[in-house]
C-alpha cells in the first residue's frame, strides 16, 4: 500500500468534499455520455483504477489526470483562471494594506516635513 502524504491527510474538509464532487460530476459526464469505464480510461490514457479513483474523489489523482478528464467535457478552458493574480483575494488584500501603510507612511513624513519647514521660517 502506498504511503499517504501528509498534505493529503491535511485537506481541509471543503476541500475535500469539492474534490469528491468534482470525481462525482465527472462520474455523471462519463456516464450521461454513455462511456464505459474502459473507453473513458483508454481515451485518457489512463488505467480503469486510475479512472475509478478519479471518479471516487481520491485527491492523490494527479491534476494533469484531472485535467484530461475535464479536456474531455470541454471544461479544461477553467484551469487557466484558477489560480490567476487578479482572482487571488488574499494577496490583493495585501497588496491593498501595503498600499495605505506606504500612504500612511508618505502623508506621516509631508506632514513632519511641512512642520520642520514652518519651524525653520519661524
Amino acid at each position: 500500500m502506498p504511503k499517504t502524504s501528509r498534505a493529503l491527510l491535511q485537506l481541509p474538509p471543503a476541500t475535500a468534499a469539492a474534490i469528491e464532487k468534482l470525481g462525482a460530476d465527472l462520474a455523471v459526464a462519463r456516464l450521461r455520455r454513455k462511456e464505459s469505464l474502459k473507453t473513458w480510461a483508454k481515451r485518457m490514457g489512463v488505467s480503469v483504477p486510475t479512472l475509478q479513483r478519479l471518479e471516487a474523489g481520491d485527491p492523490a489523482v494527479g491534476v494533469g489526470i484531472v485535467a484530461t478528464a475535464l479536456w474531455l467535457i470541454k471544461r479544461d478552458g477553467e484551469l487557466g483562471n484558477l489560480a490567476a493574480p487578479e482572482h487571488d483575494q488574499g494577496a490583493i488584500e495585501m497588496d491593498v494594506r501595503e498600499a495605505v501603510e506606504l500612504g500612511r507612511a508618505r502623508a506621516q513624513a509631508s506632514a513632519e516635513a511641512r512642520i520642520s519647514a514652518n519651524r525653520a521660517k519661524d
